[in-house]
Formats: C-alpha cells, sequence, structure tokens
C-alpha cells in the first residue's frame, strides 16, 4: 500500500483534509525491520515519529525493579513516538517490532515545517487528541475491568470482531498487553476452554459461534 493510501484507510487519520494527506505523504520515508528489531529505546534523543504500515511494533516501558510494562501494541496506521515534537527531545518507551514490519518515518524537521501551516496543525492536533483519548480509556479498562474483559477487548480491538484468528503474538506479549500476568492470562484461557468461549491452539483463536453477536452489550 502506497503512503496516501495508508493515510487515507487509516482510522487515525479519517477526518484531515486531502491537501493534509498529500502534505504528510511527502515527506514520509519507507523503513523495513525484522522481529525483535529495536526501533528506539527509552530516553534515546529521538529525530523521528513513526507511521506503521504493516506489521505490529510493542511499546514498553521498564520499572525500577526491571519489570516490562507493555503501553500499546501499534497496529497499521497508527503513529508513535510523537511526543518528541512537543514535549521532550528523547522517547519516553521502548519500541520493538514484534514481526516482520513496514513502517514509514516522519523526520520531526519536515513536520515541524508542515506545523507551520494553520490547517495542517489543527489537523494533526485533532489526530493526537483521539489518541489521549484512546491512553485515557486504556487506563480506565485497566482500573474496571477483569483480565477476561481485557482480554475480549484487546482481541476485537487489534484482530476485529470474528470467530477465526491467527495471532501472530505470544501468550506472554498478550498478557502484557492486558495488563496481566502470563499465569493469570493461562488461567483464563484454561477457564474460557472449559466453558467452550474461546480456544488458544498455537496461533489459531477460535471464539464460540455467535459469540459477539450474544456480547455486544459488553464489547460494543
Amino acid at each position: 500500500m502506497n503512503p496516501r493510501a495508508l493515510l487515507n484507510h487509516a482510522d487515525f487519520f479519517k477526518g484531515i483534509s486531502p491537501a493534509s494527506i498529500d502534505a504528510l505523504a511527502g515527506i514520509l520515508i519507507p523503513k523495513t525491520v525484522q522481529k525483535g528489531e529495536v526501533l528506539f529505546t527509552e530516553g534515546q534523543k529521538g529525530y523521528s515519529l513513526y507511521l506503521l504500515a504493516s506489521g505490529n511494533v510493542q511499546l514498553s516501558k521498564s520499572s525500577a525493579g526491571g519489570r516490562e510494562a507493555v503501553i500499546k501494541i501499534i497496529g497499521p496506521g497508527e503513529i508513535f513516538g510523537e511526543v518528541i515534537l512537543f514535549e521532550q527531545e528523547s522517547y519516553p518507551v521502548d519500541a520493538r517490532a514484534l514481526k516482520r514490519s513496514l513502517l514509514y518515518l516522519i523526520p520531526k524537521h519536515q513536520l515541524s515545517c508542515l506545523l507551520e501551516n494553520e490547517r495542517f496543525r489543527n489537523d494533526f492536533i485533532r489526530m493526537l487528541m483521539k489518541k489521549q483519548r484512546y491512553l485515557t480509556d486504556r487506563i480506565l479498562s485497566l482500573a474496571a475491568y477483569d483480565v477476561e474483559d481485557r482480554l475480549f477487548r484487546f482481541i476485537a480491538e487489534q484482530f476485529g470482531k470474528r470467530e477465526e484468528y491467527f495471532v501472530d503474538l505470544s501468550k506472554r506479549e498478550v498478557a502484557s498487553a492486558i495488563g496481566a500476568l502470563p499465569e493469570t492470562l493461562s488461567r483464563v484461557l484454561l477457564r474460557l476452554k472449559r466453558q467452550k468461549l474461546l480456544s488458544w491452539s498455537k496461533k489459531r483463536v477460535s471464539l464460540a459461534k455467535g459469540f459477539w453477536e450474544t456480547n455486544d452489550d459488553l464489547y460494543p
């Protein structure tokens, strides 16, 4: 998918003007990374934002005790690393590719030049506010929902509402993404399998027929 098509199809960019899409597409630099490759580390000075075209990237932060906390798993069409534009010069998290991924670098200097245009600046601020709402919702989710609920919400958000999935993430990575211990997720998966609601075999995840329709009030 070419840069303009990616920007036009990504939910994150819906509603911004065609002129802003063209301006942003004109400064993108493609970069392919392999599974496990580190894009940047916490504290590293940043010169680019990133737009993910394909694959998955994990954003994480290490606690004082050395435990890794997953902040978000980035999916295609999402921007990350944007904090270096306004708040600080260095990245506040680690970013690592979970699979072979195609990204587009958005150079900080060129983007700063585009932000001098009022219309582009307003469009870009709207995009950032949308992402901020996501992060706020995630904090509320961790506080309000149990591990089972967070698992189903993660599946719907990352992969859509279907009954069969190919999940190219480990159970440990999913546990981190939903703020759960791997052992806790394993117990939840075992219970869901006994209830015939969800089964996870290798990389294939299957949900009970009609699961999303039956639970539409819980996972709208």
